[in-house]
């Protein structure tokens, strides 16, 4: 009797250490290593709109523990508007949940500068592409496939990534140290460059990002800190986990 006890304590401290982490917490560890959340899970705190000095009054919520954009005509950042962290980061190791809807659309921009006059779209920045690879039309445009899902938009396409199916979290990440930046998605890494490289120059010289908006105040993509970018572009897209550690 007293072994068929202890083998239940054993039991039950096995399913309590298996427990998941709950969204938007940081574990002891994290918080020692330097990790902050950019999202409580509760409030905007942290938050605003682009280009705006308050969080936008409405298509964006905080509801059971997501960040959502609700759908509206599938039009960049043009009905509710996108949204950016209070903060700036250069060097910087981030990660984030994402959830998409079928043939939804948004992105996660980083090194976002709000140049003036303001453009019509979105606020120009380096994007982590947040798609439905199979019913958005924009995965078929670009070059090679670089508007798919984890690539770095329109200049290099994610490769061996495998993204979940729609209506599952996926995990982004974004690590950046000095010139060299990486995209994971699902814990693999998909893209791999150094910004303001000969060969970074030559894929925006090849995009449409060689315009002369886009590098107006400097070199497109090559600031030395910026925003971090959550996207509107009319279709309905949830985060959560979102965390960041300056390196």
């Amino acid at each position: 009797m007293k072994h068929l006890f202890v083998a239940g304590i054993l039991s039950l401290s096995l399913i309590a250490a298996e427990k998941p982490q709950s969204p938007n917490t940081l574990t002891d560890k994290e918080r020692k290593e330097g990790w902050k959340l950019l999202f409580d899970g509760k409030t905007t705190n942290g938050w605003r709109g682009a280009y705006k000095d308050k969080f936008p009054d409405k298509g964006w919520s905080v509801q059971d523990g997501m960040l959502s954009i609700q759908k509206s005509d599938g039009s960049e950042s043009q009905s509710f508007g996108d949204i950016v962290t209070t903060g700036e980061y250069g060097d910087f190791d981030l990660t984030f949940d994402f959830k998409l809807t079928d043939g939804a659309n948004s992105g996660l921009k980083y090194f976002v500068v709000e140049q003036q006059p303001k453009p019509k779209g979105s606020a120009f920045g380096l994007e982590f592409q947040v798609l439905d690879d199979d019913k958005h039309p924009d995965a078929k445009m670009g070059r090679d496939g670089n508007r798919t899902i984890g690539s770095l938009y329109d200049l290099i396409t994610a490769t061996g990534k495998k993204a979940n199916p729609i209506g599952e979290w996926n995990t982004g990440r974004v690590v950046s140290k000095g010139q060299h930046v990486e995209h994971w998605l699902n814990g693999k890494k998909v893209v791999e460059y150094e910004r303001g490289s000969e060969k970074f120059r030559e894929l925006v010289a090849m995009s449409k990002y060689k315009a002369p908006e886009y590098n107006a105040n400097g070199r497109f993509g090559e600031a030395s800190k910026g925003h971090i970018l959550l996207q509107d572009h009319g279709d309905q897209v949830s985060y959560r986990n979102i965390k960041i550690k300056t390196l």
